[in-house]
């Protein structure tokens, strides 16, 4: 399947003769570069920039294999291109950086920019990857979107909304443990908080994240100031004793007794990759509602559900930024699809599902308009 690649680009116009290859090409292409070049806004008119999204590695964190470089990252970024069109209709290109410094990520990418619609950063290691799109996002007129961290975030609060509504509770009546603060972890911890969670308490390697504790960067104090309401300390273990939700983000393990000791009808989603902090076989035993991040389980937590929409509805509207409502409309649509045939087994659709690309997107287009960031 990868030998050559796994994309290409196709002519979107015929040139069969002269008179077509005078049109597509010089003497006529000429008066649409005039054109920009006094109307710079026609650039999304008369060229494939406002439909075409830039994939953006530096190869510092690859899936789960950890720092192997820009070339190595490529097969992921072709990957990740090749969904764009197929889940999207979104036109990707793949570019792999051959630097790791945040100041020379964020010139190189802003100076690409005029060629792209949107910018998705992928696989950037934590804690670079927040200060990259920060910068960018001030920098550019156009989305920038880390899919690390949305596309994840989005996923979970869509399936966690469906799985509290079928153990009759709202989003407001729990109590969440996070396993990871990485690129993952906070990001889903943001848009929980954003979405009302009841209470949610982060962890890292060394414990459970609290206001004080010693040895956070700013991206962790910042956290740990705007969570952990009741104040645990100690181990993602213990935390567990009486949660109602574990989304594990972080590669480590969670003991059986740990889950069985979570509240009643509690919700597990154990989402490293490909090993879950938890297998989903035991899990069960204890939880209400399983979800992994691996195809062969039920209730798989895959970016692919929230990134091609996302970016369809932004490019569709030219939407210069993607707002937090922007991302929230996307999982609420995204847990729509499901509606009434929720069961502990299908709390989230399928990639394949096709009604899943179409909703998201046009919630994503409303939600633009309704938050002013729309050109369309």
């Amino acid at each position: 399947m990868h030998r050559g690649g796994k994309i290409e680009i196709r002519s979107t116009v015929p040139v069969r003769d002269a008179g077509d290859l005078s049109l597509a090409y010089t003497p006529g292409v000429a008066r649409v570069c005039t054109a920009i070049a006094e109307t710079p806004a026609l650039a999304s008119d008369y060229t494939w920039v406002s439909r075409v999204v830039a994939v953006v590695s530096d190869g510092t964190a690859v899936l789960g294999l950890g720092d192997i470089g820009p070339a190595a990252a490529m097969p992921v970024m072709e990957g990740k291109a090749l969904l764009f069109k197929e889940f999207g209709g979104v036109d990707a290109v793949p570019i792999c950086l051959d630097c790791t410094d945040v100041d020379d990520l964020v010139e190189t990418v802003a100076r690409l920019a005029p060629s792209f619609g949107g910018i998705n950063l992928e696989d950037i290691s934590a804690p670079r990857c927040f200060e990259v799109e920060s910068r960018l996002r001030d920098l550019l007129d156009i989305p920038v979107f880390h899919d690390d961290q949305h596309g994840t975030a989005i996923v979970v609060l869509a399936a966690l909304k469906n799985a509290a509504r079928l153990t009759g509770r709202a989003l407001g009546d729990l109590r969440a443990v996070v396993a990871g603060a990485g690129a993952s972890g906070v990001a889903v911890t943001r848009i929980l908080l954003e979405a009302g969670i009841g209470d949610i308490a982060v962890a890292d390697s060394k414990g459970l994240l609290y206001a004080g504790r010693d040895g956070l960067n700013p991206v962790k104090e910042a956290l740990a100031r705007d969570t952990n309401r009741a104040g645990h300390t100690g181990s993602t273990e213990e935390a567990l004793a009486g949660a109602d939700v574990f989304i594990g983000l972080s590669g480590s393990t969670v003991t059986e007794r740990a889950i069985a000791s979570m509240a009643a009808g509690s919700i597990v989603f154990a989402l490293s990759n490909p090993t879950p902090e938890v297998h989903p076989d035991v899990a069960a035993r204890h939880a209400a509602v399983v979800a992994t991040g691996r195809s062969d389980f039920p209730n798989q937590i895959n970016n692919v559900l929230a990134f091609p929409g996302v970016f369809r509805g932004a490019l569709d509207v030219r939407a210069a930024t993607i707002t937090e409502n922007m991302k929230v409309a996307a999982a609420e649509a995204l847990a729509g699809v499901v509606g009434d045939d929720v069961t502990a087994t299908y709390v989230i659709p399928s990639p394949f599902d096709e009604r899943v690309a179409p909703a998201v997107t046009a919630a994503v287009a409303a939600q633009a308009r309704a938050d002013g960031v729309a050109r369309l």
